[in-house]
């Protein structure tokens, strides 16, 4: 047998820019960006907008627009920008994976070009799809627009779409050209869409930076009512933990078995599929952490102190920590939350492991988990949602 072996390492420059007015005339970080290198002409761009959003501002389109005249000699977008539908229903289908490649196709986007895309999450997800598929990859500019999104997933390597009742089956790692994170894109969220951001900050806190869960208990009521500086606190500190696990963990395409930063992600990806994606994936993440830290502390593995802790946490922020999709059977009875445990460990391949707390800011890695356990702490949680309706009372129920 003869082969022939070498080691290809490809280097990748990641970027989280914080700004406020992208689109004002007086801010020229997104046309340098789409400039740099560029020595043939005007950047071509092609520009996705969260249909959502330009309903909720309706002087976005028109800004995009006069933003990108106002560069002519330097930026050309191709086309009006392109509205598409956002949140999760966006992810449950091809159709719009298509519809942004057929732009890319028409509008002659080249690896040279950009595709600049604006909206939550999922839209992100599904727009950095098509651009990483489109000639093996064009560039992509994300510009978040939701607090899970800044603080999260927008700042991640990850593209992806559902299918076969999966989450993110079909996706590839491609690290964008450039993340913007536009404070001002924020302020017309409602309150459920701010808060689920959050979630995500808890749970980098609990597992990487137990300072950081600190910060969040005494910021805590400022949060709740959300309140511009702490918001803009939490979500630098959350974005700067994600992009430092992505540069300096050693797997940043999840290669091995492991996912260090979904902890309790394996409860909340299946409950948002069980709750045909109502629940959103902040809300989900806030009652997988709560599961979790139950289920650590019945083993022993976490201090009831710290249990607490993190309970308290999630409901000052303004959680609800139970649902009636946890309580969902498939027809031979058995609880179909627990599938999320195998489709896990199918998503990644390899051994089932699973991050879980041995105090707060320390994550473990765990390859078994107990479904008898998991069911006492199933119903601890239940138990304590119906006594009061959170796990834990709010900060303006506990006012004097």
């Amino acid at each position: 047998m003869r082969c022939i072996e070498h080691t290809l390492e490809v280097r990748w420059r990641h970027r989280v820019f914080f700004t406020d007015h992208v689109f004002a005339q007086a801010n020229s970080l997104l046309r340098d960006l789409l400039t740099e290198g560029g020595d043939s002409g005007p950047a071509r761009v092609l520009v996705v907008v969260d249909e959502s959003l330009a309903q909720a501002r309706p002087k976005l389109l028109p800004d995009i627009r006069a933003h990108g005249a106002a560069r002519s000699s330097a930026v050309a977008l191709v086309r009006e920008p392109l509205v598409i539908e956002g949140g999760e229903r966006v992810k449950n289908s091809y159709f719009h994976v298509s519809q942004i490649q057929s732009a890319i196709e028409s509008h002659h986007i080249d690896r040279h070009s950009a595709v600049v895309a604006v909206g939550g999450g999922a839209l992100l997800d599904m727009a950095g799809l098509a651009a990483a598929t489109a000639h093996r990859g064009v560039r992509l500019i994300r510009l978040p627009t939701t607090t899970l999104s800044q603080a999260d997933s927008g700042v991640g390597v990850k593209n992806g779409i559902n299918a076969f009742g999966k989450k993110n089956f079909i996706g590839t790692f491609a690290p964008p050209f450039a993340v913007i994170n536009d404070f001002q894109l924020l302020s017309t969220l409602p309150p459920h869409d701010l808060r689920c951001g959050y979630a995500e900050a808890v749970k980098v806190a609990c597992i990487r930076d137990a300072g950081f869960f600190v910060d969040l208990e005494r910021e805590a009521m400022l949060l709740s009512e959300f309140e511009p500086a702490a918001l803009r606190r939490v979500i630098h500190r959350c974005a700067e933990l994600h992009a430092r696990h992505i540069a300096s963990s050693g797997d940043p395409f999840e290669f091995g078995s492991a996912r260090p930063l979904d902890f309790e992600h394996w409860a909340a990806h299946k409950l948002e599929q069980l709750s045909d994606y109502r629940i959103r994936h902040g809300e989900s993440v806030a009652i997988g952490i709560a599961l979790d830290v139950l289920y650590a502390r019945n083993l022993g593995m976490l201090a009831a102190q710290g249990a607490e802790r993190v309970l308290r946490l999630l409901a000052d922020l303004g959680f609800e920590l139970f649902a009636d999709e946890l309580r969902h059977t498939d027809e031979r009875q058995q609880l179909r939350l627990l599938e999320g445990l195998s489709e896990f460990k199918e998503h990644l391949g390899g051994r089932l492991t699973i991050t879980l707390l041995s105090e707060i800011g320390c994550g473990v890695e765990v390859h078994e988990m107990q479904p008898a356990a998991i069911l006492t702490a199933l119903h601890e949680l239940e138990d304590r949602y119906s006594a009061g309706g959170r796990a834990m009372p709010s900060p303006a129920e506990r006012k004097p």
